[in-house]
């Protein structure tokens, strides 16, 4: 496989494979509906104060630490390499180093271990630091640079398109000046949108040579299913529309031929697993409500979920074509949280989920999906006396519980008695107490990372890092303090790097054969450098890690450094058959057989790596699995519309507000009477026999609201003056990692990226592509969910 790196200017880095491929995932996957208000030019959020975690003593455990023999060392010094890159010596203000970009590009076509200066290519062009780097998502030769042009000087801004991973570059000169990311279509990446500071909605078809403008008054976009393109807009191109609910929805289904208007009065809009939602508010001073369409906006139906007043909102987890998690604010403008619902296979009937669910005021949900395990969540709770706790559900929201204490763990004296392993997630990351999220991949099955604290709640004392290898159901302590860590070889090989040392700079690295049961520490460098950010090759089947940082000079510049450490030549066995065990997952002790391992229907045995093997599963490695059906249980269900999981108890309670009335569904104008014991089966649960209890539904002769457009207020609403924003977590197949490494002066500052991925600015909808690579710290670089990033921005930008 050949792999070739792009830096721009030692602050930017473009990993990509000709080849290799990220995972298409469904985690991290968020659509938030929010309230803001405007004044002026200067935006701000209306956010909720900062709530303190509690700080307790840390629990004692300690690190299972191996010798690193003399021969590996040697080994993996004869598979280092060092890369000095050179700044640009092109005269530039300081100012515009950190805010314009910069002039000098390199490229490596081997794994980093050596650059090419190749910035002559693009004329030694300032490249935006907003959204200067982008990557195709389908074809990683395809790179986009987007020029710092100044916007009063120029009719348009310049763009420089690469169709062979870097070797050559072709200038365009736009017809317009681009406010936000350039948007690939998620399969033709030729297919290029975008949105420019004048509201224009421009479309390419032939990866950016020529621009058509297609619309007017834009204010955000997605790709539906298929060529299918969502905008809204406002017809008076006023900015104030979006805040009013006074947005249009239209759908091109011809790539900006013909339109047809789908909706109209609505505050925001969001694509989400196949489904299309929309924020509006039915009758003057009424609250907003959600409308779902399933069939890309032909036909909408309200989904049966409590409104929301003007200091609420919603937020969709996660979601595919088969359910959706819906977060629900509580009222009140300090609540810090809200419910969790799950949706049936149509968007539409939602059933409480979890009560008292984390949402910070900065925005933050701790909500994960555990990617290594089938139906595994992880969240944080706010308990009423403030604390903040773990719950993990193993059926996709089913039931909640805590999770374990660690096997080799010890809890304090004050916690003896309410001892629980706790998560640290967003809100944690966002407050500085942790430098990671947790890190899971379909690839490294049951295999999870996270830091955690011990004890009745999270801590806000430095965490440690925990690891289960089954999915959450056990944890052990496997680090102490926290890190920086990546899974490679489809989790036959774990790396980690301290976070945060004392003296703040690194030099050494650790990795661990047995899933963080054990670790070795490497020495990869003579002199520390101040650590920047963990890139690897997309996916986890790589073996390469490349360690970026930087060394002040005497005249305060930072040298930019990277270190590729290649573990393939340590792990030089191929596994073999008596390396690999059969493994059930989901199973507990004492369970019953028929059930063992029993969840959404179905029973999976796997085959993956004995914990002895010293060995790699190598780049063929298929992840191999049979599946047996099971019989239906309770736990096959989640409670229906209008009832409640009682607390401790897997049966389905009816809440008091619909004991005495049938529950009744507006669908497609008509109107449905449902019928049921209480129960409705998790949707794609394939469980057989069982457990079966009665659920009808009839469709009443009676005609009810409207199938084709949610109901609006009138055009002249006089509603508060507020905003809703729509974040959108997409998760992307693309295969090309680009890592922004902070760039520093030593005495002056350290330019920040968040390691949050794209952020796309289009006034109310922004989209977030998670990457392949691994975060240095919250301003450092990148993600850890194992897919795509384009272009990193502040966490402060997340609600506007």
């Amino acid at each position: 496989m050949t792999w070739r790196l792009l830096v721009l200017g030692g602050a930017c880095l473009l990993l990509m494979g000709v080849r290799g491929q990220c995972k298409e995932q469904r985690n991290r996957r968020t659509v938030s509906f929010h309230q803001t208000q405007q004044d002026g030019d200067q935006r701000q959020v209306l956010s909720r104060p900062e709530r303190d975690t509690t700080a307790s003593p840390r629990p004692t455990f300690t690190a299972c630490k191996l010798p690193l023999t003399t021969l590996e060392h040697q080994v993996l010094d004869q598979n280092t390499h060092e890369v000095i890159l050179v700044l640009s010596t092109i005269s530039a203000p300081l100012h515009s180093f950190f805010e314009g970009g910069s002039s000098r590009l390199y490229r490596s076509a081997d794994y980093g271990k050596s650059f090419h200066d190749i910035s002559h290519l693009i004329n030694n062009t300032f490249i935006r630091k907003e959204f200067g780097l982008l990557a195709g998502p389908g074809n990683s030769q395809q790179v986009i640079l987007t020029a710092d042009t100044p916007v009063l000087d120029n009719t348009g801004g310049v763009i420089f398109t690469s169709t062979d991973a870097g070797v050559s570059f072709k200038s365009v000169q736009l017809p317009f000046h681009p406010a936000q990311p350039i948007t690939f279509h998620f399969l033709n990446p030729e297919y290029l949108v975008v949105i420019s500071i004048d509201g224009g909605l421009w479309l390419s078809l032939d990866f950016g040579t020529v621009w058509k403008k297609v619309h007017e008054g834009t204010q955000s976009f997605t790709w539906g299913s298929g060529i299918t393109l969502f905008f809204s807009f406002s017809p008076k191109g006023t900015v104030e529309a979006d805040r009013r609910g006074e947005l249009f929805l239209k759908r091109t289904e011809d790539l900006g031929k013909t339109f047809t208007t789908v909706a109209h009065s609505i505050f925001s809009f969001g694509y989400v697993g196949g489904f299309l939602f929309t924020s509006v508010i039915e009758t003057l001073g009424a609250p907003r409500v959600i409308y779902v369409s399933s069939d890309q906006g032909e036909h909408f139906n309200k989904a049966q979920l409590p409104s929301a007043s003007t200091e609420q909102f919603y937020s969709v987890l996660d979601g595919d074509e088969d359910m959706i998690f819906m977060h629900v604010d509580n009222p009140g403008e300090e609540s810090y949280f809200g419910t969790v619902y799950t949706s049936d296979d149509r968007g539409i009937l939602y059933s409480k989920s979890l009560e008292r669910h984390l949402f910070g005021g900065e925005g933050k949900s701790d909500f994960t999906n555990v990617t290594s395990m089938r139906g595994v969540y992880l969240t944080n709770i706010l308990e009423e006396d403030g604390r903040i706790r773990t719950v993990i559900s193993f059926n996709r929201g089913g039931e909640w519980t805590l999770l374990n204490k660690p096997q080799n763990v010890e809890c304090g004296e004050d916690s003896r008695n309410d001892c629980n392993l706790h998560i640290h997630g967003e809100h944690s990351r966002y407050n500085g107490i942790t430098p990671m999220l947790p890190l899971s991949d379909p690839t490294a099955v049951g295999l999870v990372i996270a830091h955690g604290s011990l004890g009745d709640s999270i801590s806000s004392t430095r965490p440690d890092v925990y690891v289960s290898e089954d999915g959450g159901y056990k944890w052990r302590g496997s680090l102490r303090g926290p890190h920086h860590y990546s899974i490679l070889d489809a989790g036959g090989l774990v790396v980690a790097v301290e976070a945060h040392p004392m003296d703040g700079q690194i030099n050494t690295i650790k990795f661990s054969t047995d899933e963080g049961q054990c670790w070795k520490v490497y020495n990869f460098t003579e002199q520390p450098i101040f650590f920047a950010g963990l890139t690897s090759e997309p996916g986890t089947k790589t073996m390469n890690i490349s360690v970026w940082g930087y060394r002040p000079e005497d005249d305060h510049q930072p040298m930019w450094v990277v270190v590729t450490i290649d573990f393939q030549s340590l792990l030089t066995r191929e596994c073999g058959n008596q390396d690999y065990v059969q493994w059930l997952a989901h199973a507990t002790e004492g369970g019953d057989l028929a059930t063992e391992g029993c969840v959404l229907g179905y029973k999976e045995t796997f085959r993956r790596l004995r914990k002895l093997s010293v060995c790699r599963n190598g780049r063929d490695y298929v992840v191999s699995r049979q599946k047996s059906p099971c019989p239906c249980t309770r736990e096959d269900y989640l409670c229906d519309y209008g009832y409640y999981r009682h607390e401790n108890s897997s049966e389905c309670m009816r809440q008091l507000d619909t004991a005495d009335h049938a529950l009744e569904v507006c669908l497609n104008g008509e109107e449905e009477e449902l019928r049921t014991l209480g129960y409705r089966k998790v949707p794609s649960d394939k469980c057989e026999g069982g457990f079966t209890p009665l659920r009808i539904k009839e469709t009443v002769n009676r005609h009810c609201g409207n199938s084709s457009q949610p109901p609006t207020a009138s055009p002249y609403s006089e509603t508060p003056r507020e905003k809703m924003l729509l974040i959108v977590v997409c998760v992307g197949s693309g295969i090309v990692i680009l890592v922004a490494v902070a760039a520093a002066v030593y005495t002056v500052r350290r330019m920040g990226y968040g390691n949050r991925a794209p952020t796309y600015r289009f006034s109310v909808l922004q989209l977030r592509d998670d990457n392949c690579s691994i975060a240095a710290d919250p301003e450092s670089v990148a993600s850890s969910n194992g897919t795509s990033v384009f272009q990193v921005d502040s966490d402060d930008d997340l609600i506007e």
